[in-house]
């Protein structure tokens, strides 16, 4: 990505984070066979301090949305230690296929690696798995080709390797163009996958309000969406605050 790119999808900036709203796509950093990945595009996020940013988390290659990252070793140290203790609230969206039982619940199925040579894919594994549960919300349902869908919001409360994903599979309704858990796959025409990570709260200081970032549903998205009552993208508002507020020296950013 170009620097005005990276520079238009920044969501929120102050003098310890940064929320970026990452497309679907691209993976955050580079994997054993190498190639373009987010992080190359961070040096221009730097905005006056000495290093780039550095990934506080990470999303998979095709889930969207907001991506949080630390300014400088403190930083994150201090988000780390957040993540680990769960104490930073993340909401995503996905279109799923099928027809969830209800309208809200709680998944509580632990998950492990699938097997050695599947490097990252996972499982249910109810004897050697990690804990791991997700709360899940029915936001709207509809038909797509004449099969039902639904559109879901979900909390997880754990942080596995595709946790949503594997989750929404074991319950039948497999998130719409996964392709390693789902009906998706490469073959042409294929849909993307529809897992969007649509906001993050971030409580960073004891004395003041959480930091709240939404990011808007990308555009693969938007459809089916549509279908399920999803009303369409508000004008997002980029928290960019001043330098003086952000703590920093840097020239404040002018918002896309």
């Amino acid at each position: 990505m170009t620097p005005d790119e990276i520079n238009a999808r920044l969501l929120y900036r102050d003098g310890l984070i940064l929320v970026i709203d990452k497309p679907a796509g691209i993976a955050v950093h580079k994997g054993p066979k190498g190639g373009a990945c987010l992080e190359d595009s961070f040096d221009a996020l730097r905005f006056g301090l000495p290093r780039a940013p550095s990934l506080a988390h990470r999303l998979d290659r095709d889930t969207s949305g907001c991506l949080v990252l630390g300014r400088h070793r403190k930083a994150l140290e201090k988000l780390g230690l957040m993540f680990k203790q769960g104490k930073i609230s993340k909401t995503y969206w996905a279109i799923v296929e099928g027809e969830p039982e209800g309208e809200e619940g709680l998944i509580d199925l632990p998950l492990g690696r699938l097997d050695a040579g599947r490097g990252w894919w996972m499982k249910v594994d109810s004897e050697a798995g990690l804990p791991s549960r997700t709360l899940w919300r029915v936001l709207g349902r509809s038909l797509f080709a004449g099969k039902p869908i639904a559109w879901m919001e979900f909390k997880p409360l754990t942080g596995r390797t595709h946790q949503l994903r594997v989750h929404s599979a074991a319950l039948n309704w497999p998130i719409l163009g996964d392709p390693i858990y789902g009906t998706g796959g490469q073959r042409e025409g294929a849909l993307p996958l529809h897992l969007h990570a649509r906001a993050v709260s971030i409580p960073l200081s004891n004395n003041k309000p959480p930091i709240d970032v939404s990011a808007p549903v990308p555009d693969h998205m938007v459809q089916l969406l549509g279908l399920c009552g999803f009303a369409g993208n508000p004008p997002v508002t980029h928290a960019i605050p001043s330098p003086a507020e952000a703590g920093e020296e840097a020239e404040p950013v002018t918002a896309p």
